[in-house]
């Protein structure tokens, strides 16, 4: 009987890996296409090293940085429904090479609506620092908070907590920055501000971009901390 015990467990433990493989591999098949989209725009024209790169979910793939944020090197690695994890996946390709000045990371939103916890996108986001840092020491890193959003409201409190983990961090390395965004995209009645967001009450309108750029600029511009 105990063999047979000891057999199921290693059994187990063998579908429990192979499992975990088979998602990694699929996770990484899903954005495949994407990065290599990116590596065919560096490919036709890398960008100069030393500006600010963008990188998360479709709040950065949808952030119009020419126009929000005009007469600054900027580049949008943003790619829609990423998660902090698929960052850190894809920092090598998308990132670290691009050797920028500043990063600025929007992503938690996404990771939170499908099921992980705050903890999670903590440890997530200290991978993706630990990254960075490890090769380009000096490079500022600006985490956009997790945004209060109409559509998920819900896991607000989810999401104040992931921040306040984030905020915990930044506290003790002066390479990380924080911006709150909770605060002023929450109207005087204590939800959010409808006229930030588009119909689908979840990506931001202009008038939220506005107000993004506007909070991120300061942190942005040359080399101030």
């Amino acid at each position: 009987m105990r063999c047979l015990l000891i057999g199921l467990a290693i059994t187990a433990s063998w579908l429990g890996l192979a499992i975990a493989k088979d998602e990694a591999a699929a996770k990484e098949n899903r954005w495949e296409k994407t990065i290599q989209g990116f590596e065919e725009l560096d490919r036709k024209a890398m960008p100069p090293k030393g500006g600010v790169l963008f990188v998360g979910s479709s709040s950065i793939r949808m952030w119009d940085l020419n126009k929000w944020l005009p007469k600054l090197e900027t580049l949008n690695r943003g790619f829609g429904g990423s998660e902090v994890s698929d960052a850190v996946q894809f920092a090598d390709r998308i990132i670290l090479k691009h050797e920028p000045r500043a990063v600025a990371v929007y992503a938690g939103d996404n990771d939170l609506s499908r099921g992980k916890s705050p903890e999670q996108v903590r440890d997530d986001f200290k991978e993706l620092v630990s990254l960075i840092h490890g090769k380009l020491p000096k490079t500022k890193i600006v985490y956009i908070a997790i945004k209060p959003s109409i559509k998920r409201w819900k896991l607000i409190d989810k999401v104040r907590e992931a921040n306040q983990m984030i905020v915990d961090i930044a506290k003790k390395n002066e390479q990380i920055v924080f911006i709150d965004i909770d605060k002023p995209m929450i109207g005087e009645d204590g939800l959010p501000r409808k006229e930030l967001f588009i119909p689908d009450r979840l990506h931001l309108s202009d008038e939220g971009y506005e107000l993004w750029s506007t909070l991120v600029r300061p942190h942005i511009v040359g080399n101030s901390n």
